[in-house]
C-alpha cells in the first residue's frame, strides 16, 4: 500500500517568497514546512494498492478542465485563532470578481473560488468511478506552511500578533496548468513526495 495525494505545486518563485515568511515564523513554535514541500492538496486518497496507480493516472488524464491564473496570498490559521493547529497561505482565482472568506473562522485570508473548485470536481468526478467518494467537506484551497506545537499563552498571543500581521501579505501569482498524483513516504525527518503522474490542463 502507498499514501497518495493529487495536488497543486507551488511556483519556484512562491516557494522562495514563503521562506521570508518562514523567517518570521521561526521565533515561535511551530514546526515549518519546507518549502519545496508546500503544495495546494485537491484531494487526499489515503493508503492505495500499487496496482491502482495505472488506473488513477488514466482516469486523471481523460478529465477536463483549463489551466487559471491565482494570486497567493494572506496568512491564516486552521481551525481558530484561539486554538492554532496549523499556518497556512490561501489562494484567490483572478477570475474571481470578489475574495471569498475562508470557511476557517480564525482570519481574513482570500480562499480560492470557482475555477479551484471546478477543478476539484473535475478530480472527484474522474475518480468517483474507482470508488473514491466525493468529500463531502467544503473545499477551500490552501498550502500549509507550519504546523504548530504546545505553547505558552504568551507564545500564543505573540504567535497570533504575528499571523496578523501577515494576513495581508502577498506571496506573488501564478498559473494553474497542472496537477500531480503524488506519493508520500513517512519519516522521522519529514514525508518524502514523489509524483507518480502529472496532467497538464
Amino acid at each position: 500500500m502507498i499514501r497518495t495525494f493529487i495536488a497543486v505545486d507551488l511556483s519556484s518563485e512562491i516557494r522562495e517568497r514563503i521562506k521570508d515568511v518562514h523567517r518570521q515564523l521561526a521565533d515561535h513554535n511551530v514546526r515549518l514546512v519546507d518549502p519545496d514541500l508546500v503544495h495546494i492538496t485537491i484531494k487526499f486518497l489515503g493508503d492505495i494498492p500499487e496496482e491502482k496507480v495505472r488506473p488513477i493516472s488514466d482516469a486523471l488524464s481523460r478529465m477536463h478542465c483549463t489551466p487559471f491564473d491565482v494570486d497567493v496570498e494572506g496568512i491564516g490559521a486552521f481551525p481558530s485563532m484561539n486554538y492554532i493547529r496549523i499556518i497556512w497561505v490561501g489562494v484567490k482565482s483572478k477570475t474571481s470578481q470578489h475574495g471569498k472568506i475562508s470557511d476557517f473562522p480564525s482570519v481574513k485570508s482570500k480562499s480560492a473560488e470557482g475555477d479551484f473548485e471546478r477543478l476539484r470536481d473535475a478530480v472527484e468526478a474522474a475518480l468517483k468511478p474507482l470508488g473514491f467518494p466525493p468529500d463531502s467537506r467544503k473545499f477551500t484551497a490552501h498550502a500549509t506552511l507550519a504546523r504548530v506545537k504546545k505553547m505558552s499563552k504568551d507564545q500564543k498571543m505573540s504567535l497570533v500578533d504575528t499571523i496578523k500581521r501577515l494576513s495581508d501579505v502577498k506571496l506573488g501569482e501564478m498559473e494553474v496548468n497542472n496537477i500531480r498524483f503524488k506519493k508520500s513516504t513517512l519519516t522521522p525527518n519529514g514525508p518524502i513526495y514523489e509524483t507518480l503522474h502529472e496532467v497538464r490542463l
